[in-house]
């Protein structure tokens, strides 16, 4: 058979090698530099050796797109496999088992940063596009690799992917993320907000001659846990993504310079990390959120128009403070809706096939905790998705990060069979 030609071309070993290479370059996104242009120049320079053609694109400093296309024999329909380079930070060195970029190879298991998110995957994917291309077998259309930066951050490898035109064409897409080789058809939406309550800086022991900006900020939090809970009776637990979510994750009083017990400190800042599910509309959530900012910022003053307040409001407008106010603002920073793919996608359909021809069995269905490339691929490119890649999902983010090479050897014949079995389909 054709497709067994193709599987002959993905080697363990080469497997092996190639990940423990991609993880001994480290690729985290630091604070001063991009980060991830090693790696990509690494890559580039293999998709050139497979023959591919090969557009390198500077996204910021030190964070260049990789984009590597293989052309078929004839029109036919565009698949894109997109992965990332970059990695988190791999923390306190020490904490590792084995030094987060050496690539160890230990039994079935390939440990260091990025090995299980998603270096182990982009070399997956690098494999098996190479061995579609060495095998010489026939297909139509094209196959895109789209090796973009800053996943892990604000997506801004595949913002620019999608600003410069990459996108158009492209049918679908398979995301190479740690999913347990499960065929993820959803994921969950992601807004990033950043709440802050004003005050002003007083004595610890003289509160009335300031105003603490905590308090209020406790009273939004309360309130929007209590809309979280609505939520969650309104909508139950979707099938795969479980429930919605609206998770203060940072707190910081004061937001500038170092916090002292007897400081009623200026100002307070919360981080908000809100997950969403199929049947949430953002806009209106987004706007849920704001209303209960506005609310507590005309409570508050009000009160100190009035009763027990109003000796703060006295002590608030003598001297420099005169003509305090109160003031809360809020704001959403990062909105990526969450994705939900038909099974009746030709993408789904192909990627269900080629799991069923390899294994025997069917695939599970399932979904993606987090937000991915992907989001924007579908968002704002209309892009039908997939996500499958080796991993288990509770593993990326933490010391003595591993994928297993069994995993990996299963996606890229995943990913090679899914490719044919959809240029094949749709051409």
């Amino acid at each position: 058979m054709k497709i067994d030609q193709v599987f002959k071309g993905i080697k363990r070993d080469e497997l092996i090698k190639l990940t423990q290479e991609l993880i001994r370059i480290p690729s985290v996104r630091r604070q001063d530099i991009g980060g991830e242009e090693k790696v990509a120049f690494f890559v580039a320079r293999l998709l050139e050796e497979m023959g591919l053609d090969v557009v390198i694109e500077q996204v910021e400093p030190g964070s260049p797109n990789v984009i590597g296309i293989l052309q078929g024999q004839g029109e036919g329909p565009c698949l894109m496999f997109e992965c990332h380079t970059d990695v988190v930070t791999e923390g306190d060195r020490s904490e590792w088992k084995y030094d987060p970029f050496e690539g160890r190879l230990a039994g079935n298991r390939i440990y260091g940063r990025g090995a299980c998110d998603t270096k182990g995957n982009l070399a997956a994917a690098l494999k098996a596009v190479e061995a579609i291309s060495r095998s010489g077998v026939p297909f139509k259309g094209r196959i895109l690799l789209g090796i973009l930066v800053d996943e892990e951050g604000l997506m801004r490898g595949v913002k620019h992917f999608i600003r410069n035109g990459w996108g158009n064409g492209v049918n679908a897409a398979i995301i190479c993320e740690p999913v347990d080789n499960h065929l993820c058809i959803t994921q969950k939406g992601a807004m990033r907000a950043e709440l802050i309550t004003t005050g002003k800086m007083s004595h610890g022991a003289m509160p009335l001659s300031g105003f603490n900006p905590i308090p209020p900020m406790t009273s939004i939090l309360e309130k929007m846990k209590q809309l979280e809970m609505e939520e969650i009776e309104r909508l139950g637990k979707d099938a795969f993504l479980g429930y919605p979510s609206i998770t203060p994750t940072v707190l910081q009083a004061p937001m500038k310079g170092e916090p002292q017990l007897n400081v009623v400190p200026y100002q307070c800042r919360a981080l908000l990390d809100i997950r969403t599910i199929p049947g949430q509309s953002h806009e209106a959530l987004k706007k849920q959120l704001e209303d209960m900012v506005r609310e507590e910022e005309r409570s508050v003053c009000e009160s100190l128009q009035s009763g027990p307040a109003k000796e703060i409001r006295e002590s608030l407008e003598k001297g420099l403070s005169k003509g305090f106010s109160f003031q809360a603002t809020f704001n959403i920073f990062e909105d990526r809706p969450w994705t939900k793919t038909s099974r009746d996608e030709p993408i789904v359909q192909a990627v269900s096939r080629a799991y069923q021809f390899i294994t025997g069995e069917e695939p599970v269905y399932d979904g993606v905790p987090g937000a991915t490339d992907g989001t924007f691929l579908t968002a704002w490119a209309g892009i039908p998705i997939v996500t499958l890649g080796a991993g288990k999902r509770m593993i990326p983010h933490q010391k003595d990060e591993w994928v297993s090479v069994d995993d990996l050897c299963l996606a890229a014949k995943i990913y090679a069979a899914s490719a044919l079995e959809f240029l094949a389909r749709r051409a």
